[in-house]
């Protein structure tokens, strides 16, 4: 169950009054905007119900606070995806990946397809590209998801924690369980899962992990092989 900090409709209402504050050409209205609300909520709910912190599950509900900007960041992703999945208007799903831009200093396309199951953390001067994604992916500031020159994403599994200023560029796979340290930086190359990733390419070091992204963040039992 959701508990919201703004009733459904006010919400919409109050996504309207930003979008028209920084785009000011009468063309966004609360009616509009209400049934794609209506989705990025529902993601929202299951994305947060996968996060056992106290700040977006408290055991019983799910915790949505509008004021909260890491959260609110999350939504804005999930609302302009949603408006573009769902063959919706794309001057729309551009304003509010826009407006996520300028509230947050994130760059999210509305094309990118991050998983259902994610985390932003103070998320300010990240930009994620069209990687492939999986679920339980973490980023923190500065980090980047991008191309290299011949235009091939990085591949991203399940479990991978991005901290302050990392960076996973070009033809890279990335295991399951990986945690990239600060300002690494990874260029066309790939990771093993379960493992922590230092330095930057072609000097990264790699070194095995005890602690598990889904267990230890997202506070999920993890069952471990016999």
């Amino acid at each position: 169950m959701l508990k919201l900090t703004i009733e459904k409709n006010d919400l919409a209402a109050y996504v309207e009054r930003q979008l028209s504050h920084f785009f000011p050409d009468g063309q966004v209205t609360r009616r509009t905007l209400l049934p794609y609300i209506d989705n990025a909520l529902q993601r929202l709910t299951y994305c947060f119900s996968h996060i056992k912190l106290k700040y977006y599950f408290d055991g019983k509900y799910v915790l949505f606070n509008h004021l909260n900007t890491d959260q609110y960041a999350m939504f804005l992703y999930f609302l302009s995806n949603s408006i573009y999945k769902a063959g919706g208007d794309l001057i729309l799903a551009s304003k509010v990946y826009a407006l996520n831009k300028a509230l947050h200093a994130i760059d999210v396309f509305y094309e990118v397809q991050l998983p259902d199951i994610c985390l932003f953390s103070h998320p300010v001067g990240t930009v994620l590209g069209r990687g492939k994604f999986s679920n339980y992916f973490v980023i923190y500031q500065h980090c980047t998801v991008g191309s290299n020159l011949d235009g091939i994403y990085p591949r991203l599994g399940e479990g991978v924690v991005m901290y302050c200023g990392s960076g996973v560029i070009g033809n890279c796979t990335v295991g399951n369980n990986c945690w990239l340290s600060v300002a690494t930086q990874v260029l066309d190359m790939d990771l093993p899962s379960d493992s922590i990733a230092f330095g930057k390419s072609p000097d990264i070091v790699i070194k095995p992990t005890g602690r598990n992204v889904v267990r230890d963040i997202f506070g999920i039992r993890v069952t471990c092989a016999p």
